[in-house]
């Protein structure tokens, strides 16, 4: 918001009071008015009535002043006080609270309250007892710091104020930067009191005002630099103490407002006014807001009317309370002895008061609503459990102000999450004393959720709420709805529903600024858009997670079954119109739905404890990331965009040890875990999350490698030399020997790296739904025998305990398709074949390229490269689950898909170019370059090796440098050319010899081509040149210019050392620190990169281009023509029902739980942690030090009361031995100094 805005609408809507009547004071001898000021600023004098018959003698400020448009209001900045700016505000006395609290939390920015604590008395230049300074500091400030408190005081540097503002300063410099509740200490201070008020009039708003204040160290009436925001209430007077009646509707307005984001708390704020010393005048203030139950905490002993009303309430007795309480007239009856009580301590504590009868009235009716006061002896208690104190005070009245409904415990609860103060909730309310229902737990728990409290998540969960009967459609639209404005989601979220409802966003109803007329609460108080629905979340979550996963929630909506965006946008319109009967259902998946809610709002708390309660926790870890890496794209705030990847890299790193806990305890059901089909998030898999998560480093454990090289092996043994496959590749029949170590069917189910330990149970029914088999024979047989089996890897795996096996083939037939289904097979023939495509490429090129038409070799070549292209398409459209939109936009998305298109295009421009004589050259060059093209995709091909794909990968980064390099170059360059060529040569048209002569020269002197006889006159040129400007025209070399040669060897000079001594050595030094970044994480890129190239040939036929071409003929004969669905369209997804998966997911819980148990007990044993129960434990002894200093006071005070006991006895003794009224018929008894002696033996 500009500062013109600013200054447009504020006088509009708030007003200022002006004393425009003048009443005469009478102790002034008429020089001034009663409201303070001269007579000179009045416009008129009040004399009386037309009749003169009654002459005014009282000041009132509705009657005598007049509202003008506030001259005073913006920031404020104290002159020598290095702190933020503060806000404040002239008003009228009589501004509508509603419009006052909107301007602050709505434009000055200040957060919501938790709590208000309006501290009342102790104005002035009163003296503030030092322990009272330890309650507002220690105490006060404390808790309200824990709780995110608004303090409400005068803001002037005296008395209590500048105590609290001392306080909350010394609280901020200590509390950390990152700390979620801040205290705000808010000044309502009477305009015509405040010091140097002058400086702050300004009508156009001051942005900001300067404020001085000339002595720092005195209490004086200058407004608090310490305060974030000043409300200066204006009722025309000058030099009076008032405005009470504002700050009184102010804390009864918010009172009545909700806590947390957007008014989503489950209670309303809480307001607590505090009585500190005060004066008899304050006694009808705390009266009028005791009728409007709002509860007081008075602090005995701070002096004036605190300890007036607790020496009443205290001392009293509760016969005469009923008493006094009962109906009838309070002059009659039992009441007398209660007036007179009354009385007594008015004359006590306000001896100088000359109407008592008043002060007697207001004290009984106070004394009739003492349930709404607290009494705290902050000099006996201490202030170290304030916010204990606060709490039982406001809990105290709202027993008293409504009848609770069920549990009484609900108010406490409710402020406690409020406060978020989970210790004392841990303390005193879930400590096993109280059964916690569900209905006193869900909108506590709602408001947990929605104001970011995971503790309180994880205190309800455990102690009696069920998420899944919480937990429905319909609360899960609504914390969408209550998603705070100005963040990512948000945005993203309007932006879906924008388009189902075909309609404009509509800004937030918060312009307070377009129209005075338009002023009301609710104007100002912007809110969530309430019509954003499951619909939108599904929207969002697709832009997010790609085609990796089917859309979330489509099927609550019906919408599963319709793959047309357009027709989903229709039918979810059309249903959202009507009655949402799923709205009532409940979350069929609960705490993934609460994770995905988190994580899509960077809560990294709140999200890490819905990991822990959700399933499938190696695949939620993977999914959190996927999200938190796709929205830190769209999140244009840099710090958020970091928090975002920091927590996607948590995720990440759970996902790694959690999958490392599973791989420990079981390898093949960790195997079984990486590529089971997830119902939970959309039928994906970990592996395929991981891939679209960019999950390099979940990708580089061994477990994930060894399944990996399991599938790219098949069943042939991973120990196999590359010698003997190509010694096989080029002899098949050498696979029916022992040349090639082939897996046992044993090691087939086992897994040939299966420990020791788990060999028992290889063929227990209980474990064979974990062992994962990748053996393509039995992909070909189930493909052609068992069309109806849900596993493409085995028939092992479906949970069944003795599943059904295709009909073994014979040794010669099964050993040859192990071999040739082999994903390292056809790798090796693709990897041979094109090799000789490049030979025949080149060969073609170099040597039967002939003009008069294409030759055998030629055609041959045609034949390859459309063999080529049908593998392209067949991976393209015929490969996979997914539309055809969505497998064409993953396709172009892989750098080596466009470098094939390319490639191909390339091809097809030549050959058909190459056709016709006139474009026979051209067709040629490209296809030379065709051929670069096509010898480059090896790059890709040797990705796979071991020593070769990590140095690809620092190629590729190195790259990225190579460009940055250029880019200084190319602007050196330029700058050298073009001085260069016209120092040179005064004139030269030939554009062929300026851009050889501006970019090749200067590209050719780096390295060492440097013609001196050309650029230096001195030498002697062979070439032939004139001065004739026809014949320069006519495209003759031009004469050098030899005047100033001088400079163009200086500017040799310069180019060679700028070029090759700093560009050069600045590309050597990228270099270096890139490859020293990468090496090491190099390994990591290519087992990440790994997976690409497995999954590519695992799909492939096992014959390689052109033979392909009889692949693909037996490839469309049976899913066309027979009809025979794919197996491997499924690849890398297994399918588990019924018992195996519940088998599978109890294992993985387990795994969970004792993962997490090991990182808690890591947790406790850091030096953090340690650090943290030595203080907890320091501040416990430090509390029964504290307690046992009162008990040795009660023990001296105890001692002195015996001693005068003592001595008063030994009188009376004395006494009744001196007088002779009677004999007592024994002596009296001696005292026994058995301490004495046993000290003294001692």
């Amino acid at each position: 918001m500009t500062s013109k805005h600013r200054r447009s609408w504020i006088p509009k809507i708030i007003k200022k009071r002006v004393c425009t009547t003048f009443v005469e004071d009478s102790f002034s001898n008429g020089a001034l008015c009663q409201c303070g000021g001269e007579r000179e600023t009045h416009g008129s004098v009040a004399l009386g009535d037309y009749f003169s018959t009654a002459i005014v003698n009282h000041w009132d400020s509705a009657q005598h002043s007049s509202e003008y448009p506030t001259d005073a209001f913006g920031e404020l900045q104290f002159a020598g006080a290095s702190k933020r700016h503060s806000y404040f505000l002239r008003l009228s006395w009589d501004t509508p609270p509603s419009m006052v609290y909107t301007l602050m939390t709505a434009h000055w920015g200040l957060p919501s309250p938790n709590l208000v604590v309006s501290i009342v008395g102790g104005e002035g230049r009163t003296k503030v007892k030092t322990w009272v300074r330890e309650v507002l500091r220690q105490g006060l400030v404390k808790a309200s710091q824990s709780t995110g408190a608004w303090i409400l005081t005068a803001g002037l540097r005296e008395g209590v104020g500048r105590c609290v503002g001392e306080a909350v300063r010394d609280h901020a410099t200590a509390a950390s930067s990152v700390s979620l509740n801040k205290v705000v200490a808010l000044g309502i201070a009477p305009w015509g009191l405040v010091h140097n008020r002058q400086q702050l009039v300004n009508p156009q708003g001051s942005f900001p005002a300067k404020y001085y204040v000339q002595n720092m160290s005195r209490d004086s009436c200058c407004l608090d630099n310490n305060y974030q925001a000043f409300l200066l209430v204006d009722d025309g007077s000058v030099g009076r103490r008032g405005g009470t009646g504002f700050r009184a509707k102010l804390e009864d307005y918010i009172s009545h407002q909700r806590t947390g984001i957007w008014g989503s708390g489950s209670i309303d704020i809480p307001v607590l006014c505090m009585l500190i010393s005060g004066e008899a005048s304050m006694l009808e203030r705390v009266d009028l807001s005791l009728k409007n139950s709002m509860p007081w905490l008075v602090l005995a002993g701070s002096g004036g009317l605190a300890d007036f009303l607790s020496d009443v309430l205290d001392n009293l007795s509760s016969a005469t309370v009923a008493q006094s309480s009962g109906e009838g007239d309070g002059e009659a009856g039992p009441s007398v002895d209660l007036k007179d009580k009354v009385a007594e301590r008015v004359k006590k504590h306000f001896p100088s008061e000359p109407e008592t009868d008043k002060l007697v009235e207001r004290a009984l009716s106070i004394y009739q609503n003492r349930d709404f006061i607290t009494i705290y002896h902050g000099e006996q208690e201490g202030p170290n459990d304030f916010d204990t104190v606060l709490l039982k005070t406001l809990v105290g009245a709202s027993k008293h102000r409504a009848s609770v409904e069920g549990s009484p415990y609900n108010e406490e609860l409710k402020l406690a999450v409020t406060w978020n103060r989970v210790d004392i909730a841990k303390s005193e309310l879930f400590n096993g004393d109280i059964q916690w229902r569900y209905e006193d737990l869900e909108d506590s728990m709602t408001d947990a959720l929605i104001n970011d409290k995971p503790q309180f998540v994880r205190l309800f969960t455990e102690n009696g709420l069920n998420i899944l009967d919480y937990l429905t459609y319909g609360r899960l639209e609504s914390l969408y709805r209550s998603v705070a404005d100005g963040t990512v989601l948000y945005y993203q979220l309007q932006r879906r529903l924008v388009e189902r409802l075909g309609t404009t966003a509509s800004a937030p109803a918060s312009n307070l600024q377009d129209s005075a007329s338009k002023v009301s609460a609710e104007n100002m108080q912007s809110g969530p858009v309430t019509e954003i629905s499951l619909f939108e979340v599904a929207r969002v979550l697709e832009l997010l997670m790609g085609d990796i996963c089917q859309p979330f929630y489509y099927d609550v909506l019906g919408l599963e079954q319709i793959s047309s965006k357009r027709r989903a946008l229709k039918r979810a319109t059309k249903l959202l119109r009507g009655d949402c009967l799923y709205r009532g259902q409940r979350c069929l998946y609960p705490w993934a739905s609460l994770f995905i809610w988190a994580v899509l709002q960077n809560r990294s708390e709140m999200a890490t404890f819905f990991w822990e309660m959700t399933g499938e926790s190696v695949l939620s870890a993977l999914s959190g990331c996927k999200i938190l890496r796709e929205l830190s794209k769209l999140e244009a705030e840099a710090e958020n965009k970091l928090s975002m990847k920091e927590l996607a890299q948590k995720f990440e790193n759970l996902a790694h040890d959690m999958f490392s806990s599973c791989y420990r305890s079981n390898e093949s059901r960790s195997f079984t875990l990486l590529i089971r089909k997830s119902p939970v998030w959309g039928g994906t898999t970990c592996l395929q999350m991981g891939m679209g998560a960019d999950a390099r480093l979940f990708f580089s454990h061994d477990g994930v490698q060894s399944l990996l090289s399991q599938i790219w092996w098949g069943d042939m043994k991973r120990n196999t030399d590359v010698w003997s496959l190509l010694l096989t590749f080029f002899c098949p029949v050498l696979c029916y020997t022992n040349i090639i170590a082939f897996r046992k069917q044993d090691d087939q189910h086992q897994g040939e790296e299966e420990k020791p330990t788990e060999d028992g149970q290889g063929k227990d029914s209980d474990s064979l739904y974990g062992h994962t088999v990748f053996s393509f024979s039995d992909i070909k047989h189930i493909e052609a025998d068992a069309q109806g089996a849900i596993s493409p890897r085995s028939a092992t795996i479906k949970g069944i305990p003795h599943p059904r096996r295709p009909p073994k083939r014979p040794f010669i037939v099964s050993r040859w398709r192990q071999f040739w289904f082999a994903p390292v097979t056809a790798f090796l023939g693709n990897v041979l074949m094109y090799f000789l495509f490049l030979l025949l490429f080149a060969y073609v090129l170099l040597v039967d390229f002939q003009p008069s038409g294409p030759a055998i070799t030629e055609y041959v070549l045609y034949f390859w490269v459309f063999t080529i292209v049908c593998e392209e398409i067949r991976e393209t459209v015929f490969l996979g689950t997914r539309t055809w939109r969505q497998r064409v936009r993953v396709y172009i998305q892989d750098v080596w898909n466009k470098c094939d298109l390319i490639a191909i295009v390339l091809f097809v421009l030549g050959v058909i170019c190459r056709m016709f004589t006139w474009s026979y050259g051209f067709g040629r060059d490209v296809l030379c370059v065709d051929y670069m093209v096509f010898t480059l995709r090896l790059i890709h091909i040797f990705a796979i090796h071991k020593q070769l794909g990590p140095k690809i990968i620092i190629v590729g980064k190195m790259m990225k440098d190579i460009f940055f390099f250029l880019f200084f170059l190319m602007v050196w360059l330029m700058a050298y050319g073009v001085a260069n060529q016209a120092l040179l040569y005064s004139y030269d048209p030939s554009l062929d010899r300026i851009f050889r002569r501006v970019f090749y020269r200067p590209y050719l002197h780096i390295f060492g081509q440097i013609p001196v006889e050309e650029m230096d006159v001195g030498k002697q040129w062979d070439m032939p040149c004139t001065d004739n400007v026809t014949l320069i025209e006519s495209g003759q070399e031009p004469c050098r210019t030899e005047y100033s040669n001088w400079l163009v060897v200086i500017l040799l000079i310069v180019f060679l050392l700028v070029t090759n001594i700093l560009l050069i050595n600045l590309l050597i030094a990228m270099f270096s620190h890139t490859f020293s970044e990468v090496q090491d994480k190099s390994d990591i890129y290519w087992k990440f990169q790994r997976y690409t190239l497995i999954v590519q040939y695992h799909s492939r036929p096992s014959l390689a281009p052109p033979f392909i071409i009889l692949s693909h003929i037996n490839l469309f004969i049976k899913r066309v023509i027979r009809k025979v669905p794919s197996i491997k369209i499924h690849h890398f997804v297994l399918q588990l029902r019924g018992k195996a998966a519940n088998r599978l997911m109890t294992w993985e819980t387990i795994q969970k739980e004792d993962f997490l148990t090991a990182q808690n007990t890591i947790q406790k044993s850091s030096d953090s942690e340690r650090l943290k129960r030595m203080s907890v434990k320091v501040d416990g002894v430090l509390k029964h030090m504290t307690e046992s200093r009162d008990f040795d006071h009660r023990l001296r005070a105890l001692e002195n009361e015996m001693e005068y006991c003592s001595n008063a006895l030994g009188w009376i003794v004395d006494t009744l031995a001196q007088g002779s009224t009677f004999k007592p018929p024994r002596p009296p008894p001696t005292p026994r100094d058995s301490f004495v002696s046993s000290s003294t033996s001692t």
